[in-house]
């Protein structure tokens, strides 16, 4: 009897792990978008303006990816006793969830049907596969003594994000998205108080379960939000702590199935429309509760899955697309970089403790198709965050690296506002210490903002030194400048600032547009080699001045 009844109590173990009889979710993907309502002739249908505008400011057309996909064909796959779950313009598909043992055979009948994969079951039980525990890592972060960064110093100051932050870019008027598992307590803790009272928190949303209140589901996001983000005076200041953010959960902590990286697509594709300027993702996918999604390491070549395409597509819309490298580096079964942080033109991070030392948990590179990977790395062992039980301490995880490295490109692109996205990212692997060097670790190595912001001002002065607008004498000049436009065109405001060749700010001036401008009291000016930036409107001039004693 005693038997009989382990053999039953194993049986239904069984039967309870097995999906419903019929019942599951779906990925759908379509042959085509053909007779779509939208047009790309009106892409104020389905785009923001601030995501319009990122485009036109990098030359960047607005093609069939970004028509959403054909209304007819998801609602012939829902007449298959199907319910929506969300659609993906990019990919064009959608996810359902299904209700009968034939709906994949039935839907690969539909002509407009490329392919049917199976991504969840219909219930599930609590994974085995806990992806947010903070890998192990011996030793304790040093001491300094410091005012207003405490801890976080070590963050900051190894990417020399204190030049930009001395400088006044800590982030304003950029949009960062924040794809993760869950903003516990965000709206409580007072790391994120300035957030939310200078209304730097743009919006929510969740593509997990629009029912759920991201602010009572896991930690992990805020975690991350408060590395770019956090400020607490004397222990916390975020690599980008005035810029905006869009908190998206992609991830549900519960399971781990294909399902996930369909909503990371999904909530990639919001934040493009919603105008964000930066995707950061601490979320990596490559092992998952049902072993036949398993991706190995020969996905990793930067094209494969369907998140890393996803991810892809995003920087080809103008984005900055940071993406966590992952904890595998002690793992004897992987080992490796996971999706998306492989992708081609996606930024993947790496993690470091203080001194510059690889994390014994960093997963290594390089992609499989031999990309370096990561691109770069930055402070994830021994990172200062805000916990979810409250105080400030220390956490590890290339989740952690990787905000600290968006947070810094933020206040990087703030600084230089017409470079375009591939350009702060090619500036950022150059300024790194290993570019001409990179390794399976470290990847180009741990970036320096100063060295990247003068590469983008010399990238930008080559650019506009023979095609400019200005007229500008003497030069040398001693306390007066003058600018004459070349052209007739007037627009409402000129911005005018001086820097040094090592990209130091120091003056700046906001004056109305005029066919002649002088600048008067510049004997305050240090003497030597300056270059004159002169914006107006979307045109941009920089000048080689020579400031005389």
């Amino acid at each position: 009897m005693k038997n009989l009844r382990i053999l039953f109590i194993l049986f239904i173990s069984i039967f309870t792990w097995l999906p419903s009889s019929g019942q599951a979710f779906f990925w759908v993907g379509f042959t085509d978008k053909n007779d779509t309502p939208y047009s790309l002739s009106f892409p104020e249908e389905f785009l923001s303006e601030r995501s319009i505008e990122r485009r036109e400011n990098q030359n960047i057309p607005i093609d069939s990816l970004d028509l959403p996909p054909n209304q007819y064909y998801i609602q012939q796959v829902l007449n298959l006793e199907a319910s929506f779950v969300h659609s993906s313009k990019w990919l064009n598909g959608v996810t359902v969830f299904a209700q009968n043992d034939s709906f994949q055979a039935d839907a690969l009948t539909l002509p407009f049907v490329r392919e049917v994969v199976y991504t969840k079951p219909g219930s599930t039980r609590k994974s085995a596969i806990n992806k947010f525990a903070d890998p192990m890592s011996p030793g304790e972060m040093l001491g300094i003594d410091t005012v207003l960064y405490g801890s976080s110093v070590f963050q900051v100051g190894q990417l020399n994000g204190q030049f930009l932050h001395n400088q006044d870019f800590k982030g304003q008027k950029m949009h960062i998205a924040v794809l993760d598992a869950g903003f516990y307590r965000a709206n409580q803790y007072s790391a994120f108080d300035s957030l939310w009272a200078n209304n730097q928190i743009l919006g929510v949303k969740d593509f997990v379960d629009e029912d759920f209140d991201v602010f009572e589901m896991h930690y992990h996001g805020m975690s991350v939000l408060s590395i770019m983000g956090g400020n607490v005076p004397g222990e916390l200041i975020g690599t980008a702590p005035e810029a905006s953010y869009w908190l998206l959960r992609s991830e549900d902590i519960g399971s781990e199935y294909l399902i996930e990286e369909d909503n990371w697509v999904v909530a990639a594709e919001y934040a493009d429309s919603v105008g964000a300027d930066i995707i950061n993702s601490s979320l990596g996918y490559f092992q998952f509760d049902d072993p036949s999604m398993n991706h190995t390491y020969e996905d990793m070549d930067g094209k494969t899955t369907r998140v890393t395409q996803a991810a892809n597509i995003a920087a080809s819309r103008g984005m900055l697309v940071f993406s966590s490298a992952g904890n595998e580096g002690n793992d004897i079964g992987w080992k490796y970089i996971i999706a998306p942080s492989d992708g081609d033109s996606v930024i993947g991070v790496g993690a470091v403790n203080s001194d510059g030392v690889p994390a014994p948990f960093t997963s290594y590179g390089p992609a499989s198709d031999g990309d370096v990977k990561p691109n770069v790395s930055a402070v994830g062992w021994n990172t200062t965050v805000q916990l979810s039980s409250g105080i400030i301490s220390h956490g590890n995880g290339t989740s952690y690296s990787s905000p600290v490295m968006a947070g810094a490109a933020a206040c990087l692109w703030q600084a230089n506002p017409h470079a375009a996205a591939v350009q702060v990212k090619n500036a950022i692997e150059e300024s790194a210490h290993l570019y001409n060097n990179p390794d399976s670790l470290l990847g180009y190595g741990i970036p320096d903002m100063k060295i990247a912001d003068q590469i983008l001002k010399t990238s930008l002065l080559e650019r506009w030194e023979d095609e400019g607008a200005w007229l500008v004498y003497p030069n040398p000049v001693t306390d007066y400048l003058v600018l004459q436009k070349k052209t007739n065109i007037i627009t409402d405001e000129l911005e005018l600032a001086f820097y040094t060749l090592d990209g130091r700010l120091i003056r700046k001036d906001i004056k109305p547009d005029a066919s002649k401008i002088m600048l008067t009291d510049l004997t305050s000016i240090p003497p030597g080699i300056l270059i004159l930036q002169i914006i107006s409107g979307d045109a941009v001039q920089a000048v080689k001045i020579y400031k005389s004693y």
